[in-house]
């Protein structure tokens, strides 16, 4: 995975517990350009690396931007991010990827979202301004003291196209996202990010109104697998290049088996999050652990997240 040496340029209170970080590139170089709703793996003083969104204006190649929510739980990533990154630290960054791409062929586009999950959100709403797409942005926090980068979201060009919603109960959610969504035409597509709960109701208020594929959600951390009964405890990987098989038992991973063989498989999270360790399914059909690939991907069962996935079939042939 190509890592990339960055200076942090800027440091910004956003909101509460919520922190903006603006780095540019250590050589000098500029970044590459990336499609809204990228993350990036960031590896701070701790040398702990997390994925965090990035929620700059994606046109800008000299600067990028990610914001940090600190943990409460921390287990080293956040913390290290508040406490330690002050401007001229340096860091390693990876290259974005992205799993939450702005559907081009879309007549109008729905982002909601609830606390730092505005990020990714931020990004798509920088595209969509600039090219004059027809869009709304619908903001849920706790407080206004709680929703972070006010500043930019009441002010041109966002102002007109932001709603902002604050301290609405839990009870209250499914109506306030029916009257988000009531409106939408039939090839509307919906874009989430939040907590968990906040998705799942999104996704499912959404479902009355539009086709599951016109849905698109980025989720944070990996929610607890459940327990799967037709996955088996161990089967075989096969690689489509070579025919060399590696057995998979129960206690192992399908990237620490192909290790054991020599194929190294890119990982980053480990949770089944971030989509690092897709490969491609030849043949043989998988159990999706993941929190990542769309429904679409999943019913295909042509690639698989080899970092917590599993296989239904004795023999998984991956492209490798």
């Amino acid at each position: 995975m190509e890592l990339f040496k960055v200076r942090v340029d800027a440091v910004r209170e956003e909101a509460h517990g919520v922190r903006s970080f603006s780095i540019s590139r250590v050589d000098g170089l500029p970044f590459e350009q990336y499609e809204p709703g990228a993350h990036i793996d960031v590896t701070g003083p701790s040398g702990i690396t997390r994925q965090y969104s990035l929620c700059g204006d994606p046109e800008c190649v000299e600067s990028q931007v990610f914001a940090v929510k600190k943990e409460e739980q921390s287990r080293g990533g956040s913390r290290s991010l508040h406490e330690e990154v002050s401007i001229g630290t340096e860091l390693s960054v990876g290259a974005p990827r992205n799993l939450f791409k702005l559907e081009e062929g879309a007549s109008e586009h729905i982002l909601i979202g609830a606390g730092i999950g505005i990020t990714p959100l931020l990004s798509m709403a920088y595209r969509l301004a600039a090219r004059n797409a027809r869009f709304t942005l619908h903001y849920f926090a706790r407080s206004e003291r709680h929703a972070a980068f006010m500043t930019l979201l009441t002010r041109a060009p966002f102002e007109s196209h932001v709603k902002l919603h604050f301290g609405v109960q839990r009870d209250a959610l499914p109506a306030a996202l029916d009257a988000c969504l009531r409106d939408a035409g039939p090839d509307a597509h919906v874009y989430t990010c939040g907590p968990a709960p906040f998705m799942d109701l999104v996704v499912d208020r959404a479902q009355a109104h539009l086709p599951a594929e016109s849905i698109h959600l980025e989720r944070f951390k990996a929610e607890p697998a459940p327990t799967v009964e037709a996955s088996l405890d161990s089967f075989d990987v096969q690689l489509a290049s070579t025919g060399q098989t590696v057995h998979v038992d129960a206690k192992t991973s399908i990237v620490d088996a192909l290790a054991s063989i020599g194929i190294e498989v890119d990982t980053s999270c480990g949770e089944g999050v971030c989509g690092t360790c897709m490969v491609d399914v030849v043949s043989g059909e998988p159990e999706h652990r993941d929190h990542c690939l769309s429904k679409a991907e999943r019913a295909s069962n042509t690639v698989i997240c080899c970092c917590v996935s599993r296989s239904r079939s004795p023999v998984l042939v991956l492209d490798l």
